[in-house]
């Protein structure tokens, strides 16, 4: 058996500015590149996909069918979390970061040359569905994977903010997908749009995954995995067994805490935190893009240029969000951020429902930064902070993805069932209510992790 790293000195060693802003810059684009390929998808469900691969159907059920679709993309997410997560805890997260970031940019890529259902009948959203799956399969742990890597290279004091610049990621991501679909949407006409200009934004994602694919192939591995009590001198962790035999050996209290610690608590604060921040997204900026459209009967510019503003804002609402973090602490923001949220929720959806496209443009922009990206500022780092070094990636995967699969996979379908059913707005705001009354609740009764040695083994409760 290979003994733990610590006897090896020279993976102690600690990363430049140089390495740290490489990492950085890793971590920002290939999360904008996650969340740009979902949100290219979430929108083309939401705009032409139920005319483009489901035009048997009602446009209500074409739009749930659109929505069904992209929800399914959560399953494999959950798969991806699973084995990714713990390759990345097993072997480091350079690696697993590099394999995820192909898979998502291939199968996007991919989408913008699928044949129609018209051309090719059911097999064309069964190819859909397909390359959904290989898509969410790799995103399911590059997030997670950029948050631990960034959480990982910041320095202490500065965390909050470094950790942020993953929201800041999926930030860009949104922005560049709604801007592309802003432009196509106000510049094509519907029938041109239907015929091609909806391939456009998914083939033009394949420049970003070459950058993407450059730049993590020039990023270090984690200084905080390096330096774990057990990983071996390879830059491999030790298995259950070779961890028992080590902490007897060395009879270090570190391993055998680790060894013995019990799991569970930390996960379900995480997931309660994750449950808000993914639920809201999904109503806000997937959801109701295609209400608008659909229900209300609004230009379909309008609520893709809202979700473009508030992405703009975003740049500075993200930093901020992290940057007092480090300040007050992550429970202070967490509590603040969601009670507003919730007193929001009302406002928001009378504002969404005026038929102002101004009132609808301030209500959204309000919306996307309060409950969505706050919030998720907040996420990328506390979650890191919550779990501990031998199983981070994992956890945080898992608590990501089943996150999303219970509120932003199985929130817009049900959204658009009760807006259908009650031919209302409130069952909206309520979603949003709930969705962050269980953010609050495990922002409540998590502990204050600001600042923790994220080199321990164990997790923070």
């Amino acid at each position: 058996m290979t003994g733990p790293a610590s006897s090896a000195p020279a993976k102690r060693g600690s990363r430049s500015t140089r390495d740290l802003t490489r990492a950085a810059v890793s971590g920002w684009l290939g999360t904008a590149m996650e969340f740009m390929d979902f949100q290219l998808y979430s929108l083309a469900a939401a705009l032409v996909f139920n005319e483009i691969f489901f035009p048997e159907f009602d446009p209500a059920v074409g739009l749930i069918a659109a929505m069904a679709t992209y929800g399914v993309g959560y399953v494999a997410r959950l798969l991806g979390a699973i084995y990714f997560g713990r390759m990345g805890d097993r072997l480091g997260r350079k690696k697993v970061l590099f394999i995820t970031i192909a898979l998502m940019g291939v199968s996007t890529t991919l989408i913008g040359v699928l044949p129609t259902y018209q051309q090719i009948g059911l097999a064309a959203p069964l190819l859909l569905v397909g390359l959904r799956l290989i898509q969410g399969f790799g995103a399911g742990a590059e997030i997670a994977g950029a948050t631990v890597m960034l959480a990982e290279y910041a320095p202490t004091r500065r965390r909050g903010l470094i950790a942020s610049l993953v929201s800041l990621g999926t930030n860009s991501g949104t922005l560049g997908a709604s801007a592309l679909w802003a432009v196509l949407v106000a510049v094509l006409p519907h029938d041109d749009l239907i015929a091609w200009g909806w391939r456009i934004p998914f083939l033009a994602s394949f420049v970003l995954l070459i950058l993407a694919v450059w730049i993590r192939s020039t990023v270090k591995e984690s200084p905080v995995f390096e330096q774990r009590a057990d990983v071996d001198a390879d830059g491999v962790a030790l298995t259950r067994q070779e961890l028992a035999a080590a902490a007897v050996e060395t009879g270090k209290g570190t391993l055998e805490t680790a060894l013995h610690q019990k799991k569970g608590r930390a996960f379900l604060i995480a997931l309660g935190l994750r449950f808000g921040q993914a639920g809201n997204s999904g109503l806000i900026q997937t959801f109701l893009v295609g209400y608008l459209a659909s229900t209300l009967l609004v230009d379909g510019s309008v609520g893709t240029s809202a979700i473009v503003y508030g992405s703009l804002l975003g740049f500075v609402t993200v930093p901020l969000v992290g940057a007092i973090g480090d300040r007050i602490g992550r429970r202070p923001v967490y509590i603040a951020l969601t009670i507003a949220s919730m007193v929001y929720a009302i406002p928001m959806m009378l504002l969404i429902t005026s038929g102002s496209t101004l009132l609808i443009t301030i209500g959204m922009v309000i919306g996307l930064n309060l409950a969505v990206l706050g919030l998720f500022s907040m996420e990328s780092v506390t979650m890191a902070e919550l779990f501990g070094a031998r199983t981070r990636f994992t956890q945080l995967a898992l608590a990501k993805e089943i996150g999303g699969i219970l509120a932003t996979a199985i929130g817009p379908l049900l959204a658009a069932s009760l807006t259908a059913w009650t031919g209302s707005w409130w069952p909206l705001a309520a979603m949003v209510i709930v969705y962050s009354l269980v953010t609050l609740v495990s922002a409540l009764t998590s502990p204050e992790v600001r600042g923790r040695d994220l080199v321990k083994l164990e997790d923070a409760v």
